[in-house]
């Protein structure tokens, strides 16, 4: 039942929030910059996988598109289970440094050098060889990126409670987002076409990856602090599904968070076909990212008075519309009118901008609608919850990609593609969004926040804590 009156009641052994000094506070911009910094790093790594790992194993190593994109296909999905169990192990966290904050201390190394692995399949292998170090990397890769990536995404609803606040920490996410995935396609993209030894240069640009990426996550690690703190009552595994199960907002937003990532990475991982055999230049692939991805810098900084004028749910169905029109411009539109497809791509590039800023500003709101419901807090577990949706959507995506360049008849390595292969190639690129993102826009149609409903939550769980506190209530 959507209602206070309605809503259970917290046992005096469930996990309590402490408000500190700070949490009333604003964030100081160093705080912004070092949240934005954690998203670089994380794209760092996420986007040369997303972007480029596909072509990487047809064009590189020599596998097959079908068996590539069942690769990206089974170590997402296997992403999308670890996430959940990194969840579990952060809500059960407990140092001096917080819940959070150790992941990016401790996780970050082992996270970058098994990123290089992943770009790096020892040439000589036989196909069967091949594949079998393709998983075991990439599993492996998803596996440590879990344990940094759901602690930081975490992070946001324990820095502030404040809605204005966690929207401008999501818009700035999202800027460092933008940020690592238009350099990584700078500095990769080129290589596609024109360098002699790709295996090479592709090794060469993870290492530095590392390199930066590492030092990032220390900056996140020096500047973030947890404000919203929990008791140290540990949350039981039951509790945590429970609360899931319970928290109607976020299962409507995991339902579309999965709709939208898999038409979303559908076009991601083609975007360099695209660029390459559609259009016939890799370096293409710059303007295309410049104009799906560059659009956060646009929009994300954007989104705060966005919300403040409109609200979260409108925007975010909004944005998930252009995202779904984009798409249909894409597919239809021939590449001779090589303005108009650029045209679809741009207002694609603005609808998912805003969707993916949303997402995150929406999850940190569902925080405290499942205490509200449940008076359990879990922000781990709520988090991991919409990260396994999004890595499901993923994995669906890049495995469609991948399977349906394959039943195109798409030859790996070749330098010329027949034209059933690049009409596959376009129709997917476009049609992928606007079917997925398109049904994800229906699905929040029914999502249960509001922003006055969100402050009216919030009133209560202040209330019901100084009740337990025996502090007097205004």
């Amino acid at each position: 039942m959507d209602s206070a009156a309605g809503s259970p009641q917290v046992t005096a052994t469930t996990t309590r929030v402490v408000e500190t000094e700070a949490t009333p506070h604003r964030l100081r911009p160093i705080q912004y910059l070092g949240y934005a910094s954690g998203d670089v790093a994380n794209n760092l790594t996420f986007t040369l996988v997303s972007m480029f790992l596909l072509v990487y194993y047809t064009d590189v190593v020599g596998i097959a598109a079908g068996a590539a994109g069942t690769v990206l296909f089974v170590a997402r999905v296997w992403g999308a289970f670890t996430d959940v169990f990194a969840g579990r192990m952060v809500d059960k966290t407990t140092t001096r440094w917080g819940r959070f904050r150790p992941y990016f201390l401790f996780g970050a190394v082992p996270l970058m050098l098994l990123a290089a692995a992943t770009f790096s399949v020892p040439s000589g292998l036989g196909r069967s060889t091949a594949l079998v170090y393709a998983y075991a990397s990439y599993m492996l890769f998803y596996l440590a990126y879990s344990f940094v990536n759901i602690p930081y995404g975490s992070l946001a609803s324990a820095m502030t409670q404040l809605p204005d606040e966690r929207a401008k920490l999501s818009s700035s996410r999202m800027i460092g987002a933008a940020m690592a995935i238009v350099a990584l396609t700078f500095a990769v993209a080129p290589q596609i076409s024109r360098s002699t030894d790709l295996q090479r240069s592709l090794t060469i640009t993870t290492l530095l990856v590392a390199v930066i990426g590492i030092a990032l996550y220390l900056f996140l690690f020096g500047t973030s602090r947890e404000a919203v703190v929990r008791d140290e009552a540990p949350v039981s595994l039951r509790q945590s599904v429970a609360a899931v199960g319970h928290n109607r907002a976020l299962l409507l937003l995991c339902l579309s968070a999965l709709l939208c990532l898999t038409g979303m990475f559908v076009l991601q991982t083609l975007q360099v076909y695209y660029a390459r055999d559609v259009l016939g230049n890799a370096d293409c692939t710059i303007i295309l990212a410049i104009l799906t991805t560059g659009a956060l810098f646009v929009v994300s900084p954007l989104i705060p008075r966005i919300v403040a004028t409109f609200g979260k749910k409108p925007a975010y169905i909004t944005g998930a519309a252009l995202t779904a029109i984009g798409g249909v411009g894409i597919a239809l539109v021939p590449p001779s009118l090589l303005w108009l497809a650029l045209v679809s791509f741009a207002v694609y590039g603005i609808g998912i901008s805003a969707v993916q800023t949303l997402m995150f500003a929406l999850q940190a709101d569902t925080v405290e609608y499942g205490e509200w419901t449940s008076g359990v807090r879990t922000e781990g577990t709520n988090y991991a919850a919409l990260s396994f949706t999004r890595k499901l959507g993923q994995g669906i995506g890049g495995a469609l990609a991948g399977w349906g360049i394959g039943v195109g008849g798409y030859a790996a390595g070749s330098t010329t593609q027949t034209p059933g292969a690049l009409e596959a190639i376009r129709y997917l690129t476009g049609l992928g969004p606007a079917v997925f993102v398109g049904f994800g826009a229906v699905a929040m149609l029914a999502y249960p926040l509001t922003e006055e409903r969100f402050r009216t939550i919030v009133v209560t769980l202040a209330t019901r804590r100084a009740e337990r506190q025996g502090r007097p209530t205004e």
